[in-house]
């Protein structure tokens, strides 16, 4: 049986400069596409009532955590099949209205919208400029691996912590780390997908997805704890 090149490519990825590429516009493509349920999403999630949040801030984080984290399986699970781009869409979605109390939150701001924008921008920057340097040098930077898991679970450890501190200045501190990680897993990625380390793109999709939304969460994040001014 032949394998399906719409989904994955061979193993021979790495000494295949031809089907490496295609993998990696496949996965721009496909990256781009996702932006329109996001945003969809988001415009959900600002006009949603999320006062039950109020009540059980942490259940509820936990319970929509849990959610994610099962899509991000079925994704995983159906990868190879159109049902895996349908399932990434699906989570996309529901990760954009996921961003509607913090998109609500900042937009009480006088300069809130303001401030969204330039973690979009500075999103796209950080993105461009990485992808750029992964995709143009050809480095391995599967060094970085060890070090990026290692930072992901204290930061996850840091923030669920938070949720029960609900410290301020512990709150910018994971903001900044994170925007540390989260570029550093998007050079991770890039680069595995440019090495061949990666041929399935709607994985890599999900994997610099999944970094991009959590760098412009830190980046609004850190934006309103820095610059918010209030009406």
């Amino acid at each position: 049986m032949q394998p399906d090149y719409k989904y994955a490519a061979p193993a021979l990825t790495a000494l295949n400069p031809s089907v490496r590429n295609k993998v990696l516009r496949n996965t721009y493509l496909m990256l781009g596409l996702t932006m329109i349920p996001t945003m969809v999403g988001s415009a959900f999630g600002v006009n949603t009532d999320f006062s039950f949040l109020a009540q059980s801030p942490v259940i509820g984080s936990l319970a929509m955590l849990a959610a994610m984290v099962g899509l991000m399986f079925a994704v995983s699970a159906t990868r190879n099949s159109m049902w895996g781009i349908a399932l990434l869409f699906l989570f996309t979605f529901v990760a954009g209205w996921w961003m509607g109390p913090l998109l609500q939150y900042a937009l009480q701001f006088s300069n809130g919208a303001r401030l969204i924008g330039l973690a979009a921008a500075g999103t796209g920057i950080i993105f461009f400029t990485l992808a750029s340097v992964a995709t143009i040098t050809r480095k391995d930077f599967g060094f970085l691996r060890n070090f990026l898991l290692a930072g992901l679970i204290l930061v996850i450890l840091a923030s669920l912590a938070n949720l029960f501190l609900a410290i301020p200045a512990i709150s910018l501190a994971i903001s900044a780390a994170a925007i540390l990680l989260f570029s550093g897993f998007i050079l991770f990625d890039v680069s595995r997908i440019v090495s061949g380390g990666e041929t399935n793109y709607i994985m890599a999709t999900l994997g610099i997805y999944l970094s991009l939304y959590n760098l412009f969460i830190s980046l609004v994040q850190l934006l309103l704890a820095l610059s918010g001014e209030k009406d």
